[in-house]
């Protein structure tokens, strides 16, 4: 009978005054980022109903800070059916670990590889940002099907809350195996600080305009 991993957390390596300050920039930014980029949220969705049937955004479960699940926003990038045929595709899976990637993905759409290509289809994320279920940094969320697999090590992952960019993010996305994947989110919250928090944050930029890692 196989043992279920126990939550090992990390302890948070900023004082008081640093997550007040990492708080709002968080929201400070989220909000005037969202403002800004209106018009291309209304690009996206028109662009989205025109290729395919189904809803602009897309809403999935994830897994956060100590386990606490939230609903993740998200552009919709695939057919309608995605979720529901993910099962049969699951011996193409290209990823280590508990993480399910295929690299030319049959269920995204033309304009999702578009949007995943340049990370677009994250935008919304802000509104998570907003809702305290997010920060700009930390390590991306993942699904509650990944966590039931997880180790005591990988646990670890969530002691902070997930953002929207991290040191993966930067560092291949995709073409980062899971493992390394946990060593850097891991290595975030040893190092965790604002200035780390905003080199990430400006070193994302042009690692999404370059599509780098992007699947």
């Amino acid at each position: 009978m196989d043992v279920v991993a126990q939550p090992v957390w990390e302890n948070c390596h900023l004082s008081r005054f640093e997550m007040v300050v990492k708080r709002v920039v968080d929201w400070s930014a989220a909000f005037l980022a969202l403002v800004v980029c209106l018009p291309i949220f209304l690009f996206i969705g028109l662009a989205i109903k025109l290729d395919s049937p189904g809803p602009v955004f897309f809403i999935q479960a994830r897994v956060g800070k100590r386990g606490k699940r939230f609903p993740l926003y998200k552009f919709r990038s695939m057919r309608q059916d995605a979720e529901s045929v993910r099962e049969s595709l699951m011996h193409l899976n290209e990823a280590s670990g508990p993480v399910f990637k295929i690299k030319n993905d049959p269920r995204v759409t033309r304009v999702g590889k578009i949007l995943r290509k340049f990370s677009l289809d994250e935008i919304p994320q802000l509104i998570n940002v907003l809702r305290c279920e997010m920060s700009l940094v930390g390590p991306r969320p993942p699904l509650p099907c990944e966590v039931e697999k997880y180790t005591s090590q990988e646990w670890k992952r969530l002691s902070v809350l997930p953002g929207m960019t991290c040191l993966w993010q930067i560092s291949g996305r995709s073409d980062v195996p899971f493992d390394k994947w946990v060593e850097l989110d891991i290595e975030y919250i040893h190092r965790q600080s604002l200035w780390l928090d905003f080199k990430i944050l400006a070193l994302t930029i042009p690692a999404v305009l370059l599509g780098r890692g992007a699947h």
